[in-house]
């Protein structure tokens, strides 16, 4: 109240006759006007926290999932939802020549792809000079070395000897007689039959007679006769017809001025209409490529001619065919248009059953009226690090566990919706500056908005190095979703970022131990739990191995490594280091043999691959069968961990010795030496921006990487901690997601992103922007939910009874060892 007292006083001082000149009664009024906005901006957080709560949201998110749910389901049945018309009928531009089918992914064939898929095929082109340019953008996918040297007006055969594919170009350029007789001889018993045949004619007949309304009945004659052998021939292989693209009148020569696009039209309604009137039962069995047509409409302008289509139009085109021909037997990860899903294996369907089985004991639990169940606060939770359990959480009660597990198995079913069932569509990434930046920009005003005065102001209070996991997470979200990683100086920033998250798994982890002195095997397996409780489900319900989730086996690993470095003889705590001063080089002789370890791995990698491949170590670590990706991300942030042990370790013993100021409003040392290092701190961080953004090869910079991704993360800690005023004011709003940052970290691969990080998913179509906000909101919410559950099960799970635990360790071991034996002799599916 005492602002708007303040406020009033000012009105009150500014209204007065007689009273303050014009330049007090300026300052009186833009004085009460900052202290109503101060106002105004506490009570306008205080109105949206009071009515938008977390609970409310998860509500509107599980209404949110069932509408659009049956929306799309519904529009599959109804509406016609195979990804592979999608693919062949419309779609739309990202950017330059990067096309977007309508709801599926298109992957972009390689070499040996496209050899692999055709090997021992054969493919005919068949039609005029367009379907001509169409069959060299295709060998050009098979071998790009092709040139397009043929003759015109003639047939062009190629062949390539390594896998045996043939393609052939038929120079048909009417839909007539002769093109009919080409496509009976191949229907013959005897005869070898093409096991792809694309055709498409129509402007030659527009040319030679002048775009006659008689020409036109002929073509559609003709077309309906042709159907008959197509229809045959399908029976063997795949058919399409292409569908004729635009022509840009303006250029065209005058031996062409009469192929305009409204008789394009009506040649391609007259196809439509004689193909699909021979369907037999429900549908034609000729595929028309009319998705081509649509690319080139946006840009026959660019076409030199006029008639043929520019180099990068044609590709798409070809890259379509490609994708509709081997999508199905590559499946390639990235490529979901024209491909069916597996059947959830043995072990889905047994992770179905148990979470069934949970549900059902859940309500015959609650119809028994066991109400006595009451869900206790949750604790502070710290992801990444750890989570910290309640430290007088109260007691679960008997139905607790299975309501637990009856939520956990409504979201898994949501993830498998979103990312292994045909039932929401994907859309691929393309990076732009704008869809990295905006968004960065924006979450960045809400940060500053919710800034909130800090409870503690030590240097990386908790409510500090929440904030930053917070913030870090977010971009790292965005880095993701806008597909960033293409952008090298941004990808070079996030490689910090993730860098920053294991320098605080070596702080934290650290300290506690440091601090604590507890080496019990409760809190490893607290640690352990909730650090691994959401992969573990995923990788039963998702069909994914546990090293896909990276960066759980990377902070698991290392935090096993503390762990191992402190708990083994001699443990140095504090307490003992007070005594002597001796001990700190014990702290700092361990560091170094860590360091010795690390630096001997780092340089032996046949000895870490070998290390790690032997099983049943293997499948922690194995991806698609090679250690290579676990070597990968362990080497190139192998310094970050002891770099936040060692920093810890200083700070702490700084601390103790009383040589930084930690009072509020005060700077942690002295002014010149704050000066001194927050000037340093800013020139080290402008400096590794310039040399991020110089990076030209991604492989040489993540050679640098890991020996000065430390110079930023220390760079940002002093910036943020020396000024005594930066210390005592944090983002509540970043704090929030900081707290379930593991959660979403994990969370976007699925329910956030689509086909395993590779695409978007897409839960409203035609909207992208709209589509954004409803996926994350949804996504923020189960992340959210997914932190309570894991707070909740652990509490059940893991007792501090030693006993009971070395006993459900015994049982989880035997239960991960059957996991294993069934998981071994499964398949993977390729490109995860």
């Amino acid at each position: 109240m005492e602002e708007v007292a303040a406020a009033h006083a000012a009105e009150s001082a500014d209204g007065a006759p007689g009273g303050a000149s014009a330049l007090d009664r300026t300052a009186a009024c833009c004085h009460g006007g900052a202290k109503m906005a101060v106002l105004a901006y506490s009570l306008g957080k205080r109105e949206i926290n009071q009515h938008f709560t977390i609970k409310n949201a998860k509500l509107i998110s599980l209404v949110l999932v069932i509408l659009l749910t049956v929306f799309h389901t519904a529009s599959r049945y109804y509406g016609g939802g195979d990804s592979c018309e999608w693919l062949l009928s419309r779609g739309r531009y990202l950017g330059d020549n990067v096309w977007q089918p309508y709801g599926c992914m298109m992957h972009k064939y390689k070499s040996i792809e496209a050899k692999t898929c055709l090997a021992e095929k054969r493919v005919a082109f068949v039609g005029d000079s367009r379907i001509r340019q169409l069959f060299y953008s295709f060998i050009k996918i098979i071998d790009p070395r092709q040139r397009e040297d043929g003759n015109k007006h003639e047939d062009i055969s190629f062949e390539d000897e390594s896998s045996s594919v043939n393609v052939d170009f038929l120079w048909h350029p009417e839909a007539n007689n002769s093109m009919k007789e080409s496509l009976i001889s191949w229907t013959h018993e005897a005869s070898p039959k093409p096991d792809v045949v694309i055709l498409g004619a129509a402007t030659w007949s527009i040319k030679l007679h002048s775009g006659s309304s008689e020409t036109l009945q002929q073509y559609k004659v003709n077309l309906t006769a042709i159907a008959v052998p197509l229809e045959r021939l399908a029976d063997h292989g795949e058919v399409y017809w292409v569908l004729q693209d635009p022509v840009n009148e303006k250029v065209l020569s005058e031996n062409r001025k009469m192929i305009t696009n409204q008789q394009l039209e009506l040649y391609n309604e007259a196809a439509v209409d004689a193909l699909n009137s021979s369907k037999r039962n429900s549908r034609s069995k000729v595929k028309l490529l009319a998705a081509s047509r649509q690319a080139a409409l946006e840009t026959i302008s660019q076409s030199e001619d006029g008639l043929h289509l520019p180099e990068g139009t044609r590709n798409v085109g070809a890259m379509i065919l490609m994708n509709s021909v081997c999508n199905k037997l590559l499946r390639p990860i990235d490529g979901s248009c024209c491909q069916m899903l597996p059947p959830p294996n043995l072990l889905q369907k047994l992770s179905a059953c148990f979470f069934l089985g949970s549900a059902v004991v859940f309500l015959f639990l609650h119809v028994l009226g066991n109400n006595r169940h009451r869900r206790p606060v949750p604790p502070d939770v710290e992801s990444l690090e750890e989570k910290k359990p309640a430290t007088a959480p109260v007691p679960l009660g008997q139905k607790a566990p299975f309501q637990a597990l009856c939520r956990m198995g409504i979201i898994m079913a949501y993830f498998y919706l979103c990312d292994r069932a045909d039932v929401f569509m994907k859309e691929q990434k393309f990076y732009t500056h704008s869809t990295f930046f905006i968004p960065l920009i924006y979450i960045f005003i809400l940060g500053v908005f919710y800034s909130e005065n800090s409870k503690e102001n030590k240097l990386l209070n908790r409510e500090q190095t929440d904030e930053w996991k917070g913030w870090m997470q977010l971009v790292i979200l965005i880095y993701h979703i806008s597909g960033a990683s293409a952008f090298i100086p941004v990808y070079m920033h996030v490689r910090v970022l993730v860098a920053a998250y294991l320098f605080q798994t070596g702080y934290g982890h650290f300290s506690f131990f440091w601090l604590k002195g507890d080496f019990g095997l409760y809190r490893v397996c607290q640690v352990l739990f909730r650090l691994n409780f959401l992969v573990l489900v995923l990788c039963v319900v998702m069909d994914r191995q546990y090293q896909f989730y990276y960066f759980v086996p990377l902070v698991t690993f290392w935090f096993v490594i503390i762990y191992a470095t402190l708990a083994l003889w001699p443990q140095i705590l504090q307490k003992r280091a007070n005594t002597s001063g001796m001990w700190h080089l014990g702290v700092l002789a361990k560091l170094l043999i860590l360091l010795l370890f690390i630096c001997f791995f780092a340089y032996s990698q046949g000895f870490f691959e070998s290390i790690f491949s032997v099983w049943p170590i293997s499948k922690c670590f194995e991806l698609n069968g090679s250690i290579h990706e676990w070597w990968f991300r362990w080497k190139l942030d192998r310094f970050a961990v002891i770099h936040g042990m060692l920093f810890a370790f200083i700070y702490l013993v700084l601390q103790k010795r009383q040589v930084m100021s930690e009072g509020k409003g005060e700077t942690l040392f002295s002014a010149k030496i704050s000066n001194l290092l927050l000037f340093l701190s800013i020139i080290s961080f402008i400096t590794y921006s310039v040399w991020a953004s110089s990076c030209k090869n991604k492989t040489e910079c993540n050679e640098m990487h890991p020996y000065i991704s430390v110079v930023q993360i220390l760079a940002f800690i002093l910036i943020r901690n020396i000024p005594g005023y930066a210390r005592s004011i944090y983002s509540s709003f970043f704090a929030w997601f900081g707290k379930i940052s593991l959660e979403l970290f994990i969370c976007q691969y699925h329910i956030w992103l689509a086909a395993d990080t590779k695409g978007i998913l897409v839960l409203i179509p035609g909207n992208p922007s709209l589509n954004i906000m409803v996926s994350t909101f949804i996504f923020v919410c189960v992340a959210h939910e997914i932190s309570l559950i894991t707070n909740d099960l652990a509490q059940v799970v893991i007792p501090k009874d030693s006993v009971a635990l070395l006993k459900r360790l015994g049982a989880v071991g035997l239960f991960s060892l059957v996991l294993l034996l069934l998981a071994r002799g499964s398949k993977t599916i390729p490109g995860a």
